[in-house]
């Protein structure tokens, strides 16, 4: 009876908890559970389309940062060397390799020896000039003098034929100092003091004849002497400031290095254009001077012979006329 009395409480307990979950849920309950649930799966839907934007957003930002930072990074890569070859080219040193460039861009004392070297150049050129033209035309009317004065008989003809040579005739000079001597010893009758003092006259005026022409070689043989040291000097100089330039920038870049040895090196290459054509052309001048000189004795040497030959006729009247 117990047995039976608890199975009857226990089936009427469960009965009493499938009613009440039973009737826990409505219509209207499960409606709203219906609604509910795809708000539900919608939200969860946006929140995962929301989450893979983000991402893509994320990812698209971090692409493109690197791309603009890439681009940078090439730009400046492509850009550094421009940079540095304007700093080099800005620091000092010819960017202009050309003569007068290098000039322009030189040190004080380079442009000083520069200059220096560049007149002398201009004083040998113009001596070549002026002497070459002075000489050449000495030495053709002396030869034409000489021709014409050949056939001259004795010293009184031999000045009338050279009063028509002008008077800057070589010849005309050496004939009228002979002719002076022997008015001025006409009352001696030592005919040998007055040769010896025709000579010595003629000596006189052929040293002062060459002298006058010399002029202006002592001028090249100078240039042509000291023009490679100076221009030694100014490269020295050059190159000196070209290491404290390598000294300064930490650097043994060739162009930076470059400009500033060529400017040095300008100052030799100026230097020898001095020297090599003055000690050219005063050795041309020595030699043709030397010619013009021998050419000069050979006139002198005319002027004492007719006067000799005056002195000796004079002598042999004077004697066939005592014999008379």
């Amino acid at each position: 009876m117990r047995n039976l009395t608890a199975s009857i409480l226990l089936a009427f307990g469960l009965t009493s908890s499938a009613w009440a979950d039973t009737s826990a849920v409505t219509p209207e309950n499960q409606a709203a559970a219906q609604v509910a649930a795809p708000a539900t799966t919608e939200s969860s839907a946006a929140s995962q389309t929301t989450a893979p934007k983000t991402d893509a957003s994320s990812n698209a930002g971090t692409q493109t940062a690197e791309t603009v930072t890439t681009e940078t990074t090439v730009t400046e890569t492509a850009i550094m060397p421009v940079d540095e070859k304007s700093e080099n080219l800005s620091s000092g040193f010819a960017t202009d390799l050309s003569v007068f460039g290098m000039y322009q861009n030189a040190d004080a004392v380079v442009k000083t020896v520069m200059i220096g070297l560049v007149v002398a150049s201009i004083i040998t050129w113009a001596l070549f000039f002026s002497k070459g033209v002075e000489l050449l035309t000495a030495r053709r009317r002396l030869r034409k003098e000489q021709l014409a004065l050949a056939d001259a008989a004795n010293l009184d003809a031999a000045v009338k034929t050279a009063a028509e040579f002008g008077k800057l005739s070589i010849s005309r000079l050496l004939l009228n100092e002979a002719q002076s001597e022997r008015a001025l010893s006409i009352e001696s009758t030592d005919k040998t003091g007055i040769k010896e003092r025709t000579a010595f006259r003629m000596e006189r005026s052929v040293a002062a004849i060459s002298r006058h022409m010399g002029r202006g070689n002592g001028y090249l043989a100078t240039i042509g002497a000291i023009s490679p040291f100076v221009g030694l000097f100014g490269t020295v100089w050059g190159i000196m400031n070209s290491f404290i330039g390598i000294a300064h920038s930490q650097t043994t870049n060739l162009a930076v290095v470059a400009p500033g040895i060529a400017e040095a090196l300008l100052a030799t290459a100026l230097g020898l254009v001095a020297a090599i054509p003055a000690v050219v052309i005063y050795n041309v001048f020595a030699r043709v001077i030397t010619s013009y000189r021998g050419q000069v004795g050979d006139m002198a040497a005319q002027a004492i012979l007719l006067l000799g030959r005056d002195l000796d006729l004079a002598d042999s009247k004077a004697e066939k006329t005592e014999a008379r």
